[in-house]
């Protein structure tokens, strides 16, 4: 069984959250506390794998809470219950720095009290599925196996006839498509998915990216309207890098980076030499709007295999099917690391498929990516 501890100062919104667990398999509320403080007695005594955390409550907020919690317990998966809101959207990005893990939106305009119940289920019990899974330490991952690939390191490309031209962004059938003759290819472009536990991995890998990044960086992280803004404001006055909340017709530049906005899928077109952002109000993808899948498409068909593609960590498999187009172009991809993954699901999905080119953990993605840049332009350059 899984524990879970439920901490929230609104006797209503506890009972909600008992209630929407209560019928999901292996899950067990083993206790419930109305502030930070009373919380912090609780975990001890009851040692529960997850616990979900409100924001505002008395005598100590739900950040001040998780800071608590971190000094002494590293590991417990915490989850954040949060409005939808601006305010809610900023407080929740400020847990996620001091330690939370991930988050989900307490319910609004749902009608019955059943829907509500409905809601906070659907979103809360896959998500403690799995963090409670990833309460050990897991060992690195072996070196996936693809056809053609050289045995003795995961980012050396199979020999073949050069780069190829870009792909449709559909559902092609599949296909071994040839591979650049030789690591070291020309970038144009940078592209990162992520979900749960994304935003620290975010924050972690621009930090480590110089203002003079040659190439512009686009993002899709999934997360819900408003945070998406709040999470690229933060990003730009955290990190080096100009970073935005992609909108219609921005232009791509260098040294910039565009997340894509909650709700909408971000993808690319060409107006003469210009690389413009567009939103697509399209339907969701594997559950997903904004979905790396359709960023990563639309990537692969401009850029073909002047691309890099990074899939951080995330649940589901979401990144996997774009992966395969990039790849299929001439792309390269590079996976976090189960060991560094706060879930290792997307990533995980796209070593499983034999499209990762590097697994890296998170502390050397941003120097890999600065050096295979500039490294792959420089050449160009020279040639």
């Amino acid at each position: 069984m899984i524990s879970v501890l439920v901490v929230d100062d609104s006797v209503v919104v506890r009972r909600l959250i008992v209630d929407a667990l209560g019928g999901a398999e292996n899950i067990e509320v083993v206790g419930t506390a109305s502030n930070g403080l009373l919380a912090q007695a609780k975990i001890d005594q009851l040692k529960p794998d997850v616990i979900t955390m409100d924001i505002e409550m008395p005598q100590m907020d739900g950040i001040t809470a998780v800071r608590e919690l971190r000094k002494r317990h590293k590991q417990i998966p915490v989850i954040m219950f949060s409005t939808l809101s601006a305010a809610g959207a900023s407080a929740t990005l400020e847990a996620l720095s001091a330690g939370a893990t991930d988050y989900v939106t307490k319910p609004s305009n749902t009608g019955s009290v059943e829907q509500s119940i409905k809601a906070v289920r659907d979103e809360l019990v896959p998500k403690i599925y799995a963090l409670a899974g990833k309460r050990r330490p897991s060992a690195p991952p072996a070196a996936p196996t693809r056809p053609g690939a050289a045995p003795h390191r995961v980012g050396l490309p199979p020999t073949g006839p050069g780069r190829p031209p870009a792909g449709p962004p559909s559902s092609a059938p599949a296909r071994t498509a040839p591979r650049r003759s030789a690591p070291g290819g020309r970038i144009d472009i940078l592209a990162i998915g992520s979900s749960t536990g994304g935003p620290d991995a975010l924050t972690k890998v621009l930090t480590g990216i110089p203002a003079d990044f040659p190439v512009p960086i686009v993002i899709t992280q999934h997360m819900p309207p408003v945070f998406t803004k709040m999470f690229a404001e933060r990003l730009d006055r955290s990190t080096p890098l100009r970073v935005v909340e992609a909108g219609d017709g921005m232009e791509l530049a260098a040294g910039w980076a565009y997340v894509a906005p909650g709700d909408q899928h971000l993808v690319l077109h060409r107006r003469g030499t210009a690389t413009l952002t567009q939103l697509s109000g399209a339907p969701p993808e594997n559950s997903c709007r904004p979905a790396v899948d359709v960023m990563f498409r639309s990537v692969a068909a401009l850029y073909g295999g002047s691309a890099y593609a990074t899939v951080l960590t995330g649940m589901g498999h979401d990144g996997r099917g774009g992966a395969k187009v990039l790849r299929d172009a001439g792309a390269e991809v590079l996976a976090q690391d189960e060991a560094t993954s706060v879930v290792w699901g997307m990533p995980g999905a796209v070593v499983g498929a034999g499209l990762a080119d590097e697994i890296l953990p998170l502390d050397r993605i941003a120097a890999h990516l600065v050096s295979r840049v500039k490294a792959g332009r420089s050449a160009a350059v020279a040639r």
